[in-house]
């Protein structure tokens, strides 16, 4: 089973103006947050730690591949990195374009440092949270792996609240039989109850039956 590592946020500041790296890394440090300066989406991709959680702040117009291309390409990679768009060379369709890509914010330059700092904080949480959420997710499927394939098929019946005689009868097994899958598939999923069990499938997208 897999556990969450509680790893110290990163923030990466990825543009190809030195300046502007150092003037957003300086702000962010000034908040308590560490951070990495990346020159280009090429130098992030080959550098990055994406262990570690955080966001990423991210300029749209850069030589090699540009802001929007580097969100398509960790979209398939699964980078699981939440973005902030920070660019002097933004408009509304290219705003639009990248919230509905994921993006959680996109601020025209010189953002606001209040602003910079909240949206920071929003998307280090959303991280965390999606990260959690995803190790979750990960070890009951693990759980779910541990049931026999009839117990698989009986798994979602009793969730759907089905008779052990109905499903006995549909399975052409004896309903003592069932009985007995029945506390093994509670017991191997660490459920407690139907209502935990129903929870329990429905969140790992097993809940219909076959």
């Amino acid at each position: 089973m897999k556990t969450y590592k509680k790893l110290t946020p990163l923030i990466r500041l990825i543009d190809d103006d030195e300046m502007v790296l150092g003037s957003e890394s300086f702000l962010l440090r000034m908040e308590g947050w560490q951070t990495a300066q990346y020159l280009s989406a090429e130098e992030f991709l080959s550098k990055d730690d994406s262990e570690r959680p955080g966001c990423i702040i991210l300029d749209i117009r850069m030589p090699g591949l540009n802001g929007m291309e580097l969100q398509s390409l960790m979209m398939e990679k699964n980078i699981d990195l939440p973005i902030i768009f920070l660019t002097g060379h933004g408009d509304i369709d290219m705003a639009v374009s990248a919230l509905k890509k994921g993006a959680v914010d996109f601020l025209v330059k010189p953002a606001n440092d209040e602003r910079l700092q909240e949206a920071v904080k929003n998307a280090v949480e959303k991280n965390i949270l999606s990260r959690q959420k995803n190790i979750e997710h990960d070890n009951m499927l693990e759980l779910y792996e541990q049931l026999t394939e009839r117990e698989k098929d009986i798994a979602p019946m009793v969730a759907n609240g089905t008779a052990n005689k109905v499903i006995a009868i549909d399975l052409d097994i004896s309903e003592n039989s069932v009985k007995k899958y029945r506390s093994s598939i509670l017991e191997k999923l660490q459920v407690r109850t139907i209502v935990e069990l129903t929870d329990f499938l429905r969140q790992i997208g097993k809940d219909s039956v076959k």
